[in-house]
């Protein structure tokens, strides 16, 4: 099981003291977190994509490079790559540069995003929204998978003899998630492809999610790429944890009735009650994590949203220190526990390679023995 953190990038007002960070300041603080995510041992770091206040994170690739110059360990990752408004040869380009920068520890969530103006920023039609997902999607696979592409579509200009560069890093492409919280369409490509499915989990009960990754379950056995409980699944949650449970729902509190998303709304207690949200003691994130694989089965990454809802990063570090000390060594007994042999771990680069070189000597011995 890999655990690690993912962001959304939010600047917003700190409501206990109506500090606002700038964009320097955010842009520091996801490097100062990716630092502590390694240092911790966690596995995978993982900030998204937006083009729009209040966000700062429009450029994932570059913040992934400058973490990576400074990390030797942690994956790194995008929590949205948005396949319909980016052009699929910057994004076949970007990332390959970003595997060879990273030695390979990189992989990509490919998601629509939740931002409907940006499609009309980026001369797209957000009506078009799932058809840009298959056709980008399809020609990206191509652009990594072959060395020269002739391709025609509808929504981009055609291409003859071109080749993207730099090339995948060991012929190998980088992983594929694909994120959705809506769109059993995208489950059914993550499927098709023998990709991942990554499930952001935060924000409705558990029933949603399961509908989807059960579709994305079926769909994959159904296209031969394993049994449906070795589909590669990827889940999100939050928590905020102190040591005592009560310090920790007084202190997060005036940030959770604040926030963006959720603020205003539904109770911080009817909003833990019904989500994965768990704000108390390690002990209680421990006890509601374990939960998930009791209702979606067996998976292979977890991600947590600490650095949200204007929480300074003082705050967020000494979170990810308590659950580094009292809550991953737990968490990684647990898992390793419970998991069936027959269920792969995540993918890597290095399984990822070993695995090619074994289906071409696999496929070198077949022909050879034809023409014995």
């Amino acid at each position: 099981m890999e655990i690690g953190i993912f962001s959304v990038s939010d600047i917003t007002t700190d409501p206990t003291t109506g500090h606002t960070p700038t964009e320097n300041e955010r842009i520091k603080a996801s490097v100062a977190i990716a630092k502590k995510v390694e240092e911790i041992g966690m596995d995978v770091y993982a900030i998204g994509e937006h083009h729009n206040r209040p966000f700062f994170s429009s450029s994932p690739s570059t913040t992934l490079a400058y973490i990576a110059a400074q990390t030797e360990r942690i994956t790194l990752s995008t929590s949205t790559t948005l396949i319909t408004t980016n052009d699929p040869v910057k994004i076949a380009e970007d990332f390959a540069m970003l595997q060879h920068l990273a030695d390979g520890r990189v992989d990509l969530i490919m998601g629509r995003g939740n931002t409907a103006p940006v499609y009309p920023w980026f001369g797209k039609n957000i009506q078009d929204g799932i058809e840009l997902a298959v056709e980008n999607y399809s020609l990206l696979r191509r652009l990594w998978d072959e060395d020269t592409v002739n391709w025609s579509g509808k929504y981009r200009t055609p291409l003859q003899n071109f080749t993207s560069t730099p090339r995948p890093l060991d012929g190998v492409a980088p992983f594929v998630w694909h994120g959705s919280i809506r769109s059993p369409q995208i489950a059914e490509l993550a499927a098709y492809y023998g990709d991942g499915f990554f499930a952001n989990n935060i924000f409705w009960p558990k029933e949603h999610y399961q509908q989807l990754i059960g579709l994305y379950r079926e769909r994959y056995e159904h296209y031969g790429h394993g049994k449906a409980d070795q589909a590669i699944v990827g889940l999100g949650g939050q928590f905020f944890m102190r040591k005592n449970s009560q310090d920790a729902v007084k202190e997060f509190r005036p940030y959770f009735d604040n926030a963006p998303v959720y603020g205003h709304g539904p109770s911080l207690e009817d909003f833990t009650s019904q989500t994965p949200l768990t704000v108390g003691s390690p002990q209680e994130v421990i006890e509601k994590t374990l939960t998930f694989r009791e209702h979606f089965g067996d998976y292979q990454r977890q991600l947590f949203l600490v650095d949200h809802a204007g929480l300074p990063l003082k705050t967020v570090l000494e979170q990810l220190d308590l659950f580094g000390d009292e809550v991953l060594p737990v968490l990684r007994k647990e898992y390793a526990a419970l998991k069936p042999a027959h269920v792969p771990d995540a993918p890597t680069h290095a399984s990822r390679v070993a695995a090619a070189l074994a289906a071409r000597v696999d496929s070198v011995v077949e022909t050879t023995g034809r023409d014995a």
